[in-house]
């Protein structure tokens, strides 16, 4: 009977506004969680979140792909003074000019990953009107291929190659991560709510046990069988229960209020909490509970990304140091002509090699800097994954030991409530027959007050600990298998 009272406790009866002629549809913590999964702003976060990482890991994609661009100069008119130099003398001079050109070029790109050269393939047509001479002339590349490698310059290609995939891996299992941060989150609300509601019936209850104990003090008291103490006692009592009917509806309309918030619920919504008074019978061992972390979670993903930043960041400060080589070649064909269509007649070679040299004669120890404090940051970042690999495995074992001990801990608080009511019941009983005085019988109440909170915090904190290991494992212990998610399904959307 106990549990029926304290787990059931519809709005309408709790007084709230609007309550009567509505539906009131029942909410249990497994329906909280549905709804959080899909309706609140935190999971909407999550999500985007993710998309975001999946079109950073998109764009990456691209980079290794052939990409087609269709370049324009159009109508560019030029009428203006230009400098001209008299090959026979080096005599400088200043001619009218009056022309119009306009360029039009489609090229293909490649990205080299491996190498981090850029190799093209690209064709274009420039026409030259010069209005002084009434001429025209047509000069055209119907084909050419060009590559540019740097030879000792940082290939960020290749580093992207071996952290995106990573980085996209790790965005799956933090989506995860935040949507069971989510549950946990629903949990607390959950039972917040619960705890609330459990106040203020317990607060409406022993204000109508106050009230009928102080009616009957007041009889017994005409008849001198009961002090005036007494009688000062139990009205002080009713004023106090009357103060903690008030209170406590203030804490449940607030729990409701964040609860429902949470949960992106608008509008008067009323439903009957009903919490998992069952509790699992669920143990867990450390070794597994590590396991399934490691292998789940974004844990060991997350240090191998931060692992080869540290050597990415090395690598980029010894390449930037020292001299600096670019390759360029450029090979096609190519035509001059006045006529559009012999400029693609009679094509000519085009060749052009060219080794660009880029040497640092002394930058005052500033490359040389650069590097020493790559490899200590490098060194410093090991370090730190380090502490942070033992920190997660004794995170884990004190996680699995609160959790084996919580179950435990809700059955004996079970057991204590019920005890409470029993003596309540028992206390109440005597004092109506004038067997114990006020002071018991507010010891009594204050006990089973003390029991029915103490309860649902057991509660709370065993579900609390379960979905706290979930989120940590990516693993349902009850169900028995990883948790997962659509991302096919969030990718189309």
């Amino acid at each position: 009977m106990y549990i029926k009272n304290l787990i059931l406790l519809l709005w309408g009866c709790c007084g709230m506004g609007g309550a009567v002629g509505q539906d009131v549809g029942k909410m249990t913590l497994e329906k909280a969680i549905e709804i959080a999964y899909t309706k609140s702003p935190q999971a909407q976060m999550a999500e985007l979140t993710f998309m975001s990482r999946y079109w950073s890991f998109r764009s990456y994609k691209a980079q290794l792909l052939p990409s087609l661009n269709l370049n324009g100069e159009l109508g560019r008119y030029n009428r203006s003074l230009v400098e001209v130099r008299d090959p026979d003398n080096g005599r400088i001079n200043y001619v009218a000019n009056n022309t119009l050109n306009n360029t039009l070029s489609l090229r293909i790109n490649q990205n080299i990953a491996f190498t981090g050269g850029v190799i093209s393939l690209y064709t274009s047509l420039d026409r030259l009107d010069q209005f002084s001479y009434d001429t025209k002339i047509y000069n055209s590349t119907p084909l050419s291929l060009s590559y540019v490698q740097p030879l000792r310059s940082f290939n960020s290609l290749k580093w992207q190659k071996k952290t995106e995939p990573l980085q996209y891996e790790r965005a799956k299992k933090q989506y995860l991560e935040a949507m069971e941060a989510i549950v946990e989150q629903t949990s607390v609300y959950f039972f917040s709510v619960l705890s609330a509601q459990t106040s203020f019936r317990k607060s409406r209850e022993n204000l109508n046990d106050t009230r009928e104990m102080y009616d009957m003090a007041q009889k017994r008291f005409e008849i001198n069988k009961l002090t005036k103490s007494d009688l000062l006692q139990l009205e002080l009592s009713l004023m106090n229960a009357e103060l903690a009917v008030s209170n406590s509806r203030v804490d449940l309309d607030v729990a409701l209020f964040n609860f429902k918030s949470f949960l992106g619920i608008a509008g008067e919504v009323f439903f009957e909490l009903q919490a998992p008074m069952k509790v699992p019978d669920v143990m867990v061992e450390y070794d597994f509970v590590l396991d399934k972390a490691l292998q789940n979670s974004s844990h060991l993903i997350s240090l191998q990304i931060d692992r080869l930043n540290a050597q990415r960041d090395v690598a980029q400060a010894k390449a930037n140091r020292g001299i600096q080589l670019e390759l360029n070649a450029n090979l096609g064909l190519s035509k001059t002509d006045e006529d559009f269509a012999n400029a693609y007649k009679r094509l000519q070679d085009r060749e052009v090699v060219s080794l660009s040299v880029t040497m640092p004669i002394y930058d005052w120890g500033m490359s040389r800097g650069k590097v020493k404090m790559a490899e200590a940051q490098a060194r410093l970042s090991q370090t730190e994954q380090e502490q942070t690999e033992i920190k997660f495995q004794q995170d884990i074992k004190i996680k699995v030991m609160q959790f084996n001990n919580q179950a435990e801990q809700c059955r004996i608080s079970a057991r204590a409530l019920a005890i409470a009511e029993e003596r309540y019941d028992i206390t109440k009983e005597r004092f109506q027959n004038g067997g114990i005085t006020v002071t018991d019988l507010n010891t009594a109440q204050k006990e089973l007050d003390s029991a029915s909170a103490q309860y649902v915090a057991q509660l709370s904190a065993f579900w609390g600990a379960y979905f706290g290991l979930r989120k940590l494992a990516l693993y349902d212990f009850i169900l028995k298998r990883d948790i997962g998610a659509e991302f096919d399904r969030i990718i189309g959307k």
